[in-house]
């Protein structure tokens, strides 16, 4: 990531600590430096961008909404997009008021998430001592938690904590039945699925989407062994 960056023309600045603590770094020399703060759902560009989500998927389903969508949750950005674009779009006409059940994945390692939506907060307590491969899963307080547990009420979803185990072996399984590298972030939908079929809480006759967020490319010291 850091060549990448680097490549494109980007001064690329280390930190040692979280993607919290790079946060409150950025915050910092924003007034100090004049740095334009980009993270999540500090300027608006990234949310409209990732709800452009809901707008293919929903073409692609010929304007029928899945019954589940699942989706590997750090900050949410992408979760909380897809749920507005639902609501645009029947504003505009284009789908009726039926909505996909939401549910969010995170890393057992680093779930927020989940334990704020089973202990039925509005507002999740940061994740201490965060550790997971999925470093997009490793986000130990979202900045938009409350819009992500708010759009997973609504919509009759829920969260599902996978361990990295569960996610790296998914990863293995996908790229052998569907020929996709896929990240261990969006591999985690898939135990979470199994999980959700296992308890009744999804119908084998239902449409379930899975969303994958990322190459496995980029972790492959995480398939080293």
């Amino acid at each position: 990531n850091v060549i990448e960056c680097e490549q494109t023309g980007a001064q690329v600045t280390l930190m040692d600590g979280l993607i919290t603590d790079c946060g409150a770094e950025v915050a910092r020399r924003k007034d100090a430096e004049g740095w334009f703060d980009v993270s999540t759902l500090k300027e608006p560009y990234r949310i409209e961008g990732k709800k452009t989500m809901g707008y293919e998927l929903a073409e692609q389903f010929d304007w029928e909404l899945p019954d589940v969508i699942i989706y590997p949750t750090g900050g949410g950005t992408g979760l909380i997009g897809m749920w507005k674009a639902f609501d645009e779009m029947e504003q505009m006409g284009w789908i009726g008021s039926k909505r996909p059940r939401m549910v969010t994945v995170q890393a057992s390692g680093c779930a927020p998430i989940v334990r704020a939506f089973e202990e039925g907060k509005r507002f999740a307590d940061e994740f201490p001592n965060a550790q997971t491969t999925a470093s997009g899963l490793r986000v130990p307080r979202a900045i938009g938690d409350f819009l992500i547990l708010d759009s997973l009420r609504a919509s009759g979803g829920t969260a599902i904590a996978v361990t990295d185990e569960e996610l790296i072996d998914a990863t293995k399984e996908i790229g052998s039945a569907e020929g996709i590298f896929c990240a261990p972030e969006g591999a985690a939908c898939l135990p979470a699925l199994k999980k959700m079929l296992s308890d009744g809480s999804v119908k084998p006759n239902e449409g379930v989407v899975l969303f994958n967020t990322g190459s496995g490319v980029k972790y492959i010291e995480s398939f080293s062994s």
